[in-house]
């Protein structure tokens, strides 16, 4: 059985720069070919869902090798990170069409809540990452005796 790695860090979120998002989205929306130039970074889309008891993320990655997934996660925000290896090797090859991303890939996601880092758990099948995370058990109230008369 193969695990994907995760690695528990600090600060990720200072690590996210909202100026560097637009500038991204700003990019591949005027041509999308900017989004799969070797080096170049692109954004699977993802799904962030809230029960009472767990934060889910599903993040869409279709053909990336599990291998090729890192997930880091500290108190406040989660990083998914990974590479997408193009099909067609390194020949030299005409594009009629490039609508498909490749290369490496980011995404830190602020977390809407604390979660436990002990109860996180990964999993990948058809191409969708799904990363599992408890939140901390809330304390029952807990009633002090007072002794005396």
């Amino acid at each position: 059985m193969e695990y994907i790695k995760i690695r528990f860090g600090k600060n990720l979120g200072q690590m996210h720069s909202r100026i560097q998002q637009t500038i991204d989205d700003m990019f591949q929306r005027v041509n999308p070919i900017l989004s799969i130039l070797p080096g170049e970074v692109w954004r699977p889309q993802v799904d962030i869902v809230e029960t009472e008891d767990v934060i889910t993320v599903i993040c869409e990655v279709s053909g990336v090798n599990k291998e090729d997934l890192s997930v880091e996660i500290d108190s406040g925000a989660l990083k998914i990170s990974g590479k997408k290896e193009e099909s067609f090797g390194s020949s030299i090859r005409r594009y009629h069409l490039v609508e498909i991303p490749y290369g490496n890939f980011e995404r830190i996601l602020m977390l809407p809540v604390s979660i436990d880092q002990n109860r996180v758990t990964a999993s990948y099948n058809n191409g969708v990452l799904r990363i599992e995370m408890a939140k901390p058990v809330a304390g029952k109230e807990h009633r002090v005796p007072i002794q005396g008369e």
